[in-house]
């Protein structure tokens, strides 16, 4: 076999299970000494994404694998982190805004071309998605708090409990670990709501229209987006086996959902629940009818 041809599909592979990109160690931990790696780049077969951080064949790089040069150009120990990790566990839009990278060192590193560098001295509490290092989803709510106002922040915890990334045990320990992170007060004070609140991280407007409404009336606060079988439902009394779901117009705008709902209130009456449903304009327009409706039932 021809000993070019050979390399190059070396190159090949290495690049097809790294998103398209290979780092100068991958090329030199396959053989390839450093005259060639010079000739394959004057010749545009190696591209510079970052220094040391290469696109093989074409430079329209995809979103991972500009988020996974992004981290490899810091070298070891960085970890992609704030608004681009939260972009990765689906916290927040991407925005197409920099690379966002943190790198627990002292060093006198360099700010790359379409990064923002962050650093810190302390832990920085990560984990692997594929084979990008990336903060955890605690560590990446944390960092969020300190470059975000607070409302994004609270969106990005909704958006953990929809996910089931939601983990108050690891916010807390976070938030301890980090006493001087900037942000640390306002994710406190957000987490410390949602404790007091049972988790009651709500997903929508009318939601957050029905929490009011139960304050405004004294009505025991009941759990949100609670499971009392296999379905997520809005909220649930447990005690009184009560479950109310909150429906806006565009919940039941297809016939699936429209009978997926009904089969699910079955499943629960079978199983001893309660199932009542108020619409965007009972909640908004008269929460008194609403809040009276909830009373009889909480009572009986």
């Amino acid at each position: 076999m021809d000993p070019l041809l050979d390399t190059d599909r070396r190159i090949a592979r290495l690049a097809s299970a790294q998103d398209g990109i290979v780092r100068h160690r991958d090329l030199r931990g396959i053989g390839l000494t450093q005259g060639q790696i010079r000739h394959r780049r004057e010749a545009g077969r190696l591209i510079d994404v970052h220094p040391l951080v290469y696109a093989v064949g074409h430079d329209r790089l995809s979103v991972a694998a500009r988020r996974l040069a992004g981290v490899w150009t810091y070298g070891a120990g960085a970890v992609l982190s704030h608004r681009t990790a939260a972009a990765a566990w689906g916290l927040r839009a991407s925005g197409g805004g920099r690379i966002e990278v943190t790198v627990a060192t002292t060093a006198g590193l360099v700010e790359r071309v379409g990064t923002r560098l962050h650093r810190t001295r302390r832990t920085v509490e990560s984990t692997r998605v594929g084979l990008l290092p990336v903060t955890t989803p605690a560590r990446t709510i944390l960092d969020l708090a300190g470059v975000l106002a607070p409302h994004h922040v609270e969106a990005a915890l909704k958006q953990a409990d929809l996910l089931d990334l939601f983990d108050l045990g690891a916010l807390r320990a976070v938030v301890a670990a980090h006493p001087r992170h900037p942000g640390r007060r306002t994710l406190v004070r957000l987490i410390d709501e949602a404790a007091r609140r049972g988790l009651t991280l709500t997903l929508s407007e009318l939601e957050i229209r029905f929490r009011a409404l139960c304050d405004a009336h004294r009505l025991p606060y009941p759990a949100v987006n609670a499971r009392p079988l296999e379905f997520r439902v809005d909220f649930l009394w447990i005690d009184a086996q009560l479950v109310v779901e909150t429906d806006g117009w565009g919940s039941h705008r297809t016939r699936a959902a429209f009978e997926e709902d009904r089969a699910r209130d079955q499943a629960l009456a079978v199983a001893g629940y309660r199932t009542v449903r108020f619409t965007h304009r009972q909640i908004v327009d008269d929460p008194d009818a609403v809040a009276a409706t909830l009373s009889a039932l909480l009572a009986s």
